[in-house]
């Protein structure tokens, strides 16, 4: 039988000490840089991280180009939104507006809770082959984690909406979060007044880029004052991903 000589034993132990150190103090792995232009921009998310494959080999991605929507009896879409007070946070990529829980959406059997809204520019949808200045996605999550968003289209106008009170008061710092003293903002006067819209399955149109998402794009646009838009833009000049390929997915238009 063959024995370690207690020398051998302990420079084995001191090696196994050694690698359970080096272990515990290795950093955690910081989540990989992305864009939307250059290196990091959107033609190379899938090759950025593992995690980021379905960016180039999903066959359900967002955004697209809405052509020859297919009339449908599609549920309405059932806003209990109120009142809140936004936490406005500049993640990097966008501006996002966190909201409290309770703002839920009904669309059929399935019921949905508001997470958040954020904005791009131009907007990642096209109708017809056309962009609008802006869109708002707005993300709920229901009861087993499966994700919808409605997206509002948003188009420059004198008048504007509520959009411009939150556009009024962008972070202009990554990572930098505003809560506006005595800002109740109206959910319900983000929407339009007619709540026609597209449905289709898609991705986030951001990595990881995952499937499995409904999508609800609202037809009518909602305003915004130029200024608010500008001022965006010159946080985030232009932070849309591409249209993606439909792979013969059915796009559907409420009747």
């Amino acid at each position: 039988m063959f024995r370690f000589s207690p020398r051998l034993s302990a420079a084995l132990c001191s090696m196994a000490l050694c690698s359970l150190s080096a272990a515990v103090a290795e950093p955690a792995k910081s989540p990989p840089h992305w864009g939307y232009a250059g290196s990091h921009g959107t033609a190379h998310w899938a090759r950025l991280d593992a995690g980021f494959a379905t960016c180039a080999s999903g066959q359900r991605q967002s955004p697209i180009d809405i052509r020859d929507a297919t009339p449908a009896a599609l549920p309405e879409l059932g806003f209990s939104y109120g009142k809140v007070a936004p936490a406005i946070f500049n993640n990097g990529h966008t501006v996002q507006v966190n909201v409290p829980g309770g703002q839920t959406l009904q669309v059929g059997e399935r019921r949905y809770e508001l997470l958040q809204f954020h904005f791009h520019t131009p907007s990642e949808e096209k109708v017809a082959g056309k962009s609008s200045a802006m869109v708002a996605h707005f993300v709920h999550r229901d009861a087993e984690g499966r994700l919808g968003v409605v997206a509002v289209l948003l188009q420059p106008g004198a008048a504007g909406s509520a959009f411009d009170e939150v556009l009024a008061h962008l972070p202009q710092r990554a990572g930098e979060t505003l809560s506006v003293a005595d800002l109740a903002l109206d959910l319900n006067a983000l929407l339009p007044a007619q709540r026609g819209y597209y449905d289709f399955e898609g991705s986030l149109t951001t990595p990881p880029c995952s499937e499995g998402v409904h999508w609800m794009v609202l037809r009518e646009p909602m305003r915004v004052q130029p200024e608010h838009l500008k001022a965006f833009r010159r946080l985030y000049p232009a932070n849309a991903r591409p249209v993606q390929p439909l792979h013969g997915r059915e796009v559907r238009v409420s009747q």
